[in-house]
């Protein structure tokens, strides 16, 4: 038997100590006083750093034993709890790996939390673009020739940063692409957020862990069963010091970590480590059952389930079917259209609308019930559409599939006199905010780039198709934040 196997969760610990005598001259305010609060919320088992239950930042006791469960589980060199989400981590990855001002070399469709990243540290960005996926214009995988071309081209780089799984589940070739890194002396960190569950079954691909990262974060709160904010930074390889991740954690994640959340990553763990074989098995029947009823689709499409295949889709290496992404092209109805009828006619809730897209997330946790709904819900409005009421386009305009032009730092951007402008005036100009659709949290536009008239027409198309596109300084959709004249000539 594994020799953690019989050792108390931390929920066990924690109930135990509720139920103790023990009196709460202690933070938090609450202290436990469900007499005068209520059991609605988990009151009795929030605690602080107090004796016997460890310090995450300078774990020692408990805590550092059930990171070291999880470590020696994922065959990782360390693994880190967070409780701030997966944005902690990411933040500190990068700090941990770089220094102020150093080279980094990142793909277009990063979470919005690695430019920040790149703005807090003053670091100097190299984009990646992805592949394009024509079948559903979608972001297909990096590369591994755009990665060799640009470390290449950028020896100096001193870390690369990837998106994999992609919040629509493409998957790129990580063992590959950490072989050039590492050719280089150069870490690769993989925001694998969405792909938490790869570690647990062979049924999905491979997690990043094992495929040579040095770093990877997942958002176990995604796709398993925890809770909302709770996630896991890993560490691989020699590449980078533990010490300065661990660091790093603790000044990007709060001092006063919630023992409720890690009580939660604890469970979600000791779960998988016990059921996640059947869990997973079951999970899998559930997902070829849909996918067999996709068969039935004559204008709606879901991708790599039903009629399309992996292999129309030569741009991924790769692909989560966990993911239920589905295309509206040709029928007449947007993403956000497809979300309100499902939302209202059926009681469905999706994960994301944009454009001719709708995303649904899947886990252990659906149930055949909730699969079923979700199947017949899709074939029946399926039903209702005519593919003549809508022209297919094989790119319907809501993604851009060439780098904008970097005119300077985001950070310099950032930090520059800033004008208003009217959007249709802005063609030309270099814009000094973010410009975001979320979800995904992926900028269409990132200070220090120049703004399009490819970019405008985005915003708009993303407009009329009902996604909401967001600025720092909430001033679309008709005016953006640029650059002072005289700021970029300096």
């Amino acid at each position: 038997m594994d020799k953690h196997t019989n050792k108390p969760s931390l929920s066990d610990r924690l109930k135990a100590h509720a139920a103790s005598n023990s009196i709460p001259m202690h933070m938090p305010g609450h202290k436990r006083n469900t007499a005068l609060l209520g059991t609605d919320l988990p009151y009795s088992i929030d605690i602080s750093e107090i004796d016997g239950f460890d310090n995450l930042h300078g774990a020692s006791g408990i805590l550092n034993e059930y990171m070291e469960e999880i470590a020696d589980f994922y065959g990782t060199e360390r693994s880190f709890y967070l409780v701030n989400g997966s944005t902690c981590g990411i933040l500190a990855g990068i700090r941990a790996a770089m220094k102020r001002g150093g080279k980094i070399a990142i793909a277009r469709n990063c979470h919005k939390s690695v430019y920040h990243a790149i703005e807090l540290f003053g670091l100097e960005a190299v984009y990646l673009m992805p592949e394009m996926d024509e079948a559903f214009g979608i972001y297909g995988g990096i590369a591994t020739a755009s990665i060799a071309d640009t470390l290449k081209t950028h020896p100096d780089t001193q870390l690369v940063v990837l998106t994999s799984p992609t919040y629509e589940g493409v998957v790129s070739d990580i063992a590959a692409i950490a072989e050039i890194c590492h050719a280089y002396g150069i870490p690769l960190l993989v925001d694998e957020a969405h792909g938490s569950h790869f570690n647990h079954s062979e049924h999905f691909p491979s997690s990043a862990t094992a495929l040579g990262a040095d770093i990877v974060i997942q958002s176990l709160h995604k796709t398993l069963p925890s809770l909302t904010m709770t996630s896991l930074a890993h560490l691989t390889g020699d590449l980078i010091r533990p010490e300065e991740v661990a660091r790093q954690l603790a000044i990007f994640e709060s001092s006063s970590p919630s023992y409720v959340l890690m009580a939660s990553i604890d469970r979600c763990f000791r779960l998988l480590r016990d059921e996640g074989e059947q869990l997973f098995e079951n999970y899998n029947q559930r997902l070829a059952g849909f996918s067999e009823k996709m068969e039935q689709l004559q204008h709606l499409k879901v991708l790599c389930h039903g009629n399309d295949r992996s292999a129309l889709h030569p741009t991924f290496f790769a692909f989560d079917k966990g993911k239920i992404l589905i295309s509206t092209q040709g029928t007449g109805l947007t993403g956000q259209k497809l979300s309100e009828m499902l939302r209202s006619e059926y009681h469905i809730e999706m994960e994301m609308a944009y454009g001719d897209h709708a995303l649904a997330m899947t886990s252990v946790c659906d149930t055949d019930v909730a699969m079923d709904a979700l199947a017949d819900a899709l074939l029946a409005i399926d039903g209702t559409l005519d593919s003549k009421s809508g022209e297919h386009t094989l790119y319907n305009g809501t993604l851009l599939f060439s780098l904008p032009d970097k005119q300077c730092e985001i950070w310099q951007a950032l930090e520059s006199e800033k004008v208003d402008c009217p959007i249709e005036n802005a063609i030309g100009q270099t814009a000094a905010e973010y410009v975001w659709a979320y979800p995904p949290g992926i900028p269409l536009l990132v200070p220090g780039e120049g703004i399009s008239n490819g970019f405008i027409r985005q915003v708009h198309t993303l407009l009329e198709k009902g996604t909401k596109v967001y600025s720092d300084a909430d001033g679309l959709p008709e005016n953006i934040q640029i650059m002072h004249h005289e700021s970029l000539a300096h």
